[in-house]
């Protein structure tokens, strides 16, 4: 136990002996049916993780799986704008019900809460991470197999919240090419291994640019790292996204769920595989 302890786990980091993981749990709503929840992280902003989550979520949903995403950057949501929300989530006597996207995505957000996107939330920490717990205590998610959390960049109040109070199943890392991004994807490996949670995949955005003309994958930030990253790391699964126009269009016009691609469809089967083990 640390020296200065408070004895309060809920805002404390430390891989305490006392700590007791499990008592740290939050219920979902009573009328809640979640099967598996994944968190989508990375070590630092920029890396197109939401974005990515999007896609993820996408590939999902389109298997013929029921799909959730929960946007926990509460201070820079992008999520419904990739997916084209544009309605706000409505209440009923015996909850709040998340607003579903064209493709049958489920999904709550601050932004889908305000009624101006724009309008920005200047917020302290606790208040942010309490919102983001209210997400998963307060809303009623439908029957869902997979809901993936959208996490806010680095290693802070929400992430910490999220790995505390969620049932996570797992974590999903984004990262890009360059050598310091490699070195904040080491913050996010420790974080997942104190908290004990087990690391799913990794996925590399950004990893290269192919060719028009001759179909060469070019690496314009730098040689991929991620298969050394992912040795290093024991992490089961590897994807890389390339800088792609069509994706970012796609993700600016609100399209993500209609955008088709590989990228991420047998990495999605290693992620179940795993889960089902």
């Amino acid at each position: 136990m640390a020296e200065n302890c408070s004895h309060d786990c809920s805002s404390c980091g430390e891989n305490c002996p006392s700590r007791d993981a499990a008592s740290l749990k939050k219920a979902p709503h009573p009328m809640s049916d979640i099967k598996k929840v994944i968190a989508v992280v990375s070590g630092k902003g920029g890396v197109g993780k939401s974005m990515t989550c999007a896609l993820l979520a996408s590939v999902c949903q389109n298997k013929g799986n029921v799909t959730a995403i929960m946007d926990a950057d509460i201070t820079g949501p992008s999520i419904p704008r990739m997916l084209g929300v544009n309605k706000r989530a409505m209440g009923s006597e015996n909850g709040i019900l998340p607003v579903v996207t064209d493709g049958g995505i489920q999904l709550i957000s601050m932004n889908v809460l305000l009624e101006n996107e724009s309008e920005p939330v200047v917020w302290r920490g606790s208040l942010i991470s309490g919102t983001v717990l209210q997400f998963w205590t307060d809303i009623i998610w439908t029957g869902v197999d997979y809901m993936f959390v959208d996490m806010p960049p680095g290693t802070g109040d929400v992430p910490l919240t999220v790995f505390q109070s969620l049932p996570l199943d797992g974590i999903i890392i984004v990262t890009t090419p360059q050598d310091l991004v490699g070195m904040i994807v080491q913050k996010a490996v420790n974080m997942a291994n104190m908290m004990n949670v087990p690391i799913l995949g990794i996925i590399e955005n950004m990893s290269y640019v192919k060719c028009p003309d001759c179909g060469r994958k070019i690496p314009v930030f730098g040689e991929s790292r991620v298969d050394a990253t992912a040795m290093e790391y024991s992490i089961p699964a590897v994807a890389k996204i390339p800088v792609d126009a069509a994706l970012t269009e796609a993700a600016d016009k609100g399209k993500i769920e209609t955008f088709e691609n590989g990228y991420l469809t047998e990495f999605f089967d290693k992620i179940v595989a795993q889960l089902k083990k």
